[in-house]
């Protein structure tokens, strides 16, 4: 069914009231009002109204009872919705691109060239996974069966919200396993949409939930609710700290992908025209809203002053403004919380003793309104800084000086986190030898192509579990061994 950009949003928006369960929209038992706030004007687009435990329990109920059957289901029925929920974000990829750009900033260019494909591109991996997975395996007379977990309660991200839904939400049906999603209460209309988007699809009754509403209540609700059997969260360690303990006393599976203070390493033969560019828009990708962007440059000290001519030069070529304007390369910052936070940790960097190379702390000039951040590289910073400890989540981007590799790396892992990584270097040897020794769950050799099938997550508190590929499509299922089946 194709619809326009307008009747879609104005279809999501008249669902701001509702969760979604057991097939159906259905008015949800609160009465808490959430803003949904555009970030380039301060203009509320929409108010949602947040769930309530009794509106997670009637979702779960419904999710429970669809799981027999789901799990059941013949792959080929999983297989052909799947495929048609692909066919159908595609369809609407423009309405979907325009309520991103509405509701948390991201340039239009981008939620059309990232947010919505990269989204599409998870559920193709669960069909590509799902179509060739084999369930049994023998080892001698034992078999090894791999069987849906149960329900999953999913917890998805204000920063790249359609994106993680899809990266959740796929292999997890894929998998045979009824889901209960709570999209972030910043950005849900995408989810919103979403949601309708499997509905039209013909998803079975309560094999996709949703239900609206603040970590304090859905979330915490989701980790300590015995009737859900894993839970998958993408958020602040703040949150998924809080998630684990919730889940303690059920002992259910819980999945994290946290934080990040991404190293990008460039040796000593890279190709500093192209790394030094290709690295500065790797941190700002998404206005640096990203757990895994690249916002730590360490580079050998002989070459600084040229790392900071073409930061600087890189910089200057950035068109901040209007999200909705096509020539536009970075919108405002998601929320006003987030805004705060990425203010202050630039004044922090100043008083820390780092040298600002460009940007700083303010709105660029000629936009007073919305909120904007300047484009903001510091250097000579060193890892005792909180700027290059702490993820700032935003357009910042440290420089950090190294003598020689063994020092690059150990600056690399001297942190707490462990999700991304980057390494620029002529000598595909030693730049291998170097991306192995550093202590992340992804690492990127000369910027490479995304490529979805790559299991992605965190070492250290940057999570444990990981997504995307049949890696991320394994968490959604248990092993059982059946000896003497041969």
């Amino acid at each position: 069914m194709n619809v326009s950009t307008d009747q879609f949003l104005q279809q999501a928006m008249a669902h701001a009231g509702d969760a979604y369960i057991g097939g159906a929209w259905v008015p949800v038992a609160g009465s808490e009002r959430l803003p949904v706030i555009n970030p380039a004007t301060g203009a509320l687009v929409a108010e949602i109204v947040g769930g309530t435990g009794a509106d997670l329990d009637r979702a779960v109920a419904a999710a429970r009872g669809a799981f027999p059957a789901f799990a059941a289901s013949p792959v080929a029925d999983r297989l052909a919705l799947l495929e048609r929920i692909h066919a159908l974000i595609l369809q609407r990829a423009e309405p979907l691109a325009q309520a991103l750009t509405l509701e948390m900033g991201a340039a239009i260019s981008h939620a059309r060239a990232a947010h919505v494909p990269f989204a599409a591109a998870h559920v193709q991996v669960a069909i590509d996974v799902l179509r060739d997975y084999e369930f049994l395996t023998m080892r001698g007379t034992t078999a090894i069966v791999r069987e849906p977990i149960g329900v999953a309660a999913l917890i998805t991200p204000w920063n790249w919200p359609l994106y993680q839904i899809t990266a959740k939400v796929a292999p997890a049906l894929a998998a045979g396993c009824p889901v209960v999603l709570k999209p972030s209460e910043l950005s849900p209309l995408n989810a919103l949409m979403f949601a309708q988007i499997v509905h039209d699809a013909g998803a079975p009754a309560g094999v996709f939930n949703l239900v609206n509403g603040t970590g304090s209540e859905v979330g915490a609700g989701m980790a300590a609710h015995p009737d859900i059997d894993m839970i998958s969260i993408t958020g602040s360690n703040r949150a998924g700290a809080l998630v684990a303990q919730g889940a303690a006393s059920t002992v259910k599976r819980v999945t994290q992908e946290l934080g990040g203070k991404s190293p990008n390493v460039l040796l000593p033969d890279a190709d500093f025209e192209r790394a030094v560019p290709l690295g500065v828009m790797a941190a700002f990708r998404n206005v640096g809203q990203s757990c895994s962007a690249p916002t730590r440059m360490i580079v050998p000290r002989a070459r600084l002053a040229q790392v900071e001519a073409l930061a600087r030069q890189t910089v200057e070529a950035i068109v901040v403004g209007d999200p909705a304007q096509e020539a536009t390369t970075l919108g405002p910052i998601a929320n006003h919380a987030q805004f705060g936070r990425v203010q202050a940790m630039i004044a922090m960097g100043l008083e820390e003793g780092a040298r600002l190379v460009c940007g700083g702390p303010g709105c660029p000039e000629g936009l007073p309104n919305g909120l904007y951040a300047r484009p903001t590289v510091f250097s000579d910073v060193t890892s005792a800084m909180r700027i290059a400890q702490e993820e700032i989540f935003g357009p910042v981007l440290v420089i950090i000086a190294y003598d020689d590799v063994d020092q690059a790396v150990a600056i690399a892992n001297d942190t707490v986190f462990g999700l991304g990584g980057h390494v620029q270097g002529t000598d595909l040897a030693q730049a291998r030898s170097v991306a192995l020794r550093i202590r992340t769950g992804q690492v990127h050799i000369n910027h490479p192509a995304w490529d979805p099938h790559a299991p992605f997550g965190g070492y250290k508190r940057s999570g444990n579990g990981r997504e995307y590929g049949a890696f991320g499509f394994e968490e959604f299922l248990e092993v059982k061994a059946v000896l003497g089946f041969a």
